[in-house]
């Protein structure tokens, strides 16, 4: 009897000591259709804090889970994919580009950075790693794709949905926001609204100035404005902005509150984009 208690209680205290990276509870995290996200979701719970800083130390430490999460990418079969609805799908290959780009940094962590780079770009930063986004590959349901793939052939092409911008992480301050959670059809919706007003409440990523009568935005609003024409573009521009710049004023004003929002669309001021930063989105002090 009481070796029998003392193997239960080793038991437990095995499982308690385990720690984050197994004890994320999947129920939540299961695509529509099935597909398993609980060892990226564990991988997000357990390095990334209230401020959605990145331990990467931690995950290099620890890269079990995400390895997981990416030998099941490349073994999903495409025709199951295909059997999803559109936020399932949006949902997947958020989770896939996010989670590949945790992969790039840990597999080049610490950086190692560049002369020539440095002049332009932090010592930290992804931009220091060759090809990050035109030739690194991975394997995605057997096809052999970039980063830059996933962006710009999938998620932007196929998908109408400019909302994707403020949930790309490509590890560097100047990105949105990393979430704790992966995405999922069933609340895509949600958690993208809530993307979008977490990152204009940053006044490094969105800031008004009525002094000034400015708007200062992030340049992720003028590099794919584009993208938000497509959805937001109205029959009659804001102020003096073209159609691109007055689809993105829509798209901010519907995320502000409603004084904000009726300034922003009052179209009496001047856009200026912030610049850019390119430091790894990294936690401090920690490590």
């Amino acid at each position: 009897m009481s070796q029998t208690f003392n193997t239960r209680i080793g038991l437990v205290t095995l499982l308690v000591t385990v720690g984050l990276f197994r004890s994320y509870s999947p129920a939540k995290e299961t695509g529509e259709r099935g597909f398993d996200f609980s060892d990226y979701g564990a991988v997000l719970k357990a390095v990334i804090n209230d401020n959605s800083m990145v331990s990467y130390k931690t995950l290099k430490a620890r890269p079990e889970r995400l390895e997981a999460f990416i030998s099941a990418i490349g073994k999903l079969e495409p025709d199951r994919y295909e059997r999803w609805g559109q936020k399932d799908k949006i949902a997947f290959w958020l989770n896939v580009y996010n989670g590949l780009t945790l992969k790039v940094i840990i597999d080049h962590y610490p950086i190692k950075a560049s002369f020539f780079k440095s002049l332009i770009y932090p010592q930290n930063s992804i931009r220091q790693i060759p090809g990050v986004w035109d030739n690194i590959r991975f394997d995605v349901m057997g096809r052999n794709l970039t980063l830059g793939d996933i962006e710009h052939k999938i998620l932007r092409a196929k998908f109408n949905d400019p909302r994707i911008h403020v949930a790309m992480v490509c590890a560097a301050m100047g990105c949105p926001p990393l979430r704790n959670e992966p995405y999922v059809g069933v609340k895509l919706d949600e958690q993208l609204d809530d993307q979008a007003r977490r990152f204009l409440a940053n006044p490094a990523k969105f800031k008004i100035d009525r002094g000034e009568g400015r708007l200062y935005l992030s340049p992720i609003f003028k590099w794919f404005a584009d993208d938000f024409a497509k959805t937001y573009a109205s029959e009659n521009n804001i102020g003096g902005h073209d159609r691109q710049e007055s689809a993105v004023l829509n798209f901010i004003a519907s995320h502000l509150s409603e004084a904000d929002r009726n300034y922003v669309l009052g179209g009496q001021s001047a856009i200026e984009y912030l610049k850019y930063d390119w430091a790894l989105n990294e936690q401090q002090g920690k490590d």
